[in-house]
């Protein structure tokens, strides 16, 4: 069993889930958001990558 499972089987009910983005607002924050985010019984946490992808604005 995987801890996704685990936790829907335990917590059926009220599963907080935070998203933010890595290196947001401060390159070196990442860490001790998620420090706080586990101090404060978060069940899950998904974690945003920056990128870039310029095809994506079209012709520039």
């Amino acid at each position: 069993m995987n801890r996704l499972h685990n936790l829907f089987q335990q917590k059926n009910a009220r599963i907080l889930s935070v998203y933010f983005t890595a290196g947001f607002p401060q390159l070196n924050d990442t860490r001790e958001i998620l420090r706080q985010l586990q101090a404060h019984h978060v069940d899950m946490v998904e974690i945003g990558i920056p990128f870039s992808d310029p095809m994506a604005d079209g012709v520039v």
